[in-house]
């Protein structure tokens, strides 16, 4: 096993062990956060009813053409905000925040630091 393969092995231990844990509800859903080495994605759940509430990525339409390079803190951010407005438009105001695995750092806190900013509460 290389060590690449034990960093995906040990993340992977620890987004099961979080999503052990958090659970999207109707009146709180999990924001779901996941980041490839070019690319970050965001997605609002609700796991009751098994529904993607609001999404955004790096790869959205809205972004794709506005972003220098997608896999950088400025670019979480933007997604961040994205999301957050579009939560507000579907009134979602309250989320548990699921990072993934990943630490809180880097990009993942622009993202969070973003959604907060743009009115979400986690």
């Amino acid at each position: 096993m290389g060590k690449t393969d034990k960093k995906v092995v040990a993340r992977s231990r620890r987004r099961r062990k979080i999503r052990g844990r958090i659970r999207g509800t109707t009146e709180r859903p999990r924001l779901s956060v996941f980041r490839s080495a070019r690319h970050i994605y965001a997605q609002i759940i609700n796991d009751d009813l098994g529904t993607v509430l609001a999404s955004a990525s790096t790869m959205d339409g809205e972004l794709k053409g506005t972003l220098k390079y997608s896999g950088n803190v400025e670019a979480a951010k933007q997604v961040g905000s994205l999301l957050a407005k579009r939560a507000v438009t579907n009134q979602i105001k309250t989320v548990s925040f699921d990072r993934g695995g990943y630490r809180y750092h880097g990009r993942v806190k622009a993202l969070g630091d973003a959604a907060r900013e743009g009115g979400l509460n986690f």
